[in-house]
């Protein structure tokens, strides 16, 4: 028989560790989404670690601003970015507080409240695709950057939209790293990016397309 996935959160300890450390550890993790209209729960099968000012491919890495204050704090919160105009990413804030490092969560199962998260993603055609990739793992949690800054481990867990439960982490042979999806230049080649292997919630790896040049 399998035993049950542990409903015991994560504390803030789990999060106060190099991003390397943290981003493989995250596997098979829950994320509890808690929404007017109930919960939604996510298995976390895929994610890829930024290590702040030492990453080329990282949004901290020339310093902080204002959109990406909450990487520079403490660890155990959510950090949301809005991209190509019309989609938003989850990261979790990891390492010592100014490190400004993080976990892009790029993929996962939905393992409760799956009819909440259809309600987003009308255009899922399976389950599989409801949080395969960053972009659609978002829309079926409802996060949006007005949960920038959330507490995933907070004292009073009905304080805060956000929880992370132990879970049921894989087995280490099964899973894998690589290059991270979409990032180029210096940090092209570093093999940050985690997933679970054959796990259908997994998204398609795509290597960064330089822009073309208008003539």
């Amino acid at each position: 028989m399998i035993a049950a996935p542990d409903r015991t959160p994560l504390d803030r300890a789990f999060f106060d560790r190099p991003v390397l450390d943290v981003a493989p550890d995250l596997l098979g993790r829950v994320l509890v989404r808690k929404t007017a209209h109930g919960p939604i729960e996510l298995r976390l099968t895929e994610v890829e670690a930024y290590a702040g000012p030492v990453d080329p491919g990282s949004h901290a890495y020339r310093g902080r601003t204002d959109r990406n204050a909450v990487m520079f704090g403490p660890p155990g919160h959510v950090y949301v970015y809005f991209t190509y105009g019309m989609w938003h990413c989850m990261n979790l804030v990891c390492g010592p507080e100014g490190t400004a490092s993080a976990v892009l969560l790029r993929a996962g199962e939905i393992t409760a409240g799956a009819d909440l998260a259809r309600k987003r993603r009308q255009t899922s055609r399976r389950d599989t695709d409801l949080a395969q990739g960053p972009a659609r793992l978002a829309t079926a949690l409802d996060v949006d950057r007005a949960l920038d800054g959330s507490d995933v481990c907070p004292s009073d867990p009905d304080s805060s939209p956000f929880q992370i439960l132990t879970g049921a982490p894989p087995a280490l042979h099964t899973v894998r790293n690589g290059p991270r999806t979409g990032v180029g230049g210096e940090g092209a080649a570093h093999p940050w990016r985690f997933w679970i292997t054959a796990d259908p919630t997994v998204s398609p790896y795509r290597p960064h397309a330089p822009r073309k040049r208008r003539s």
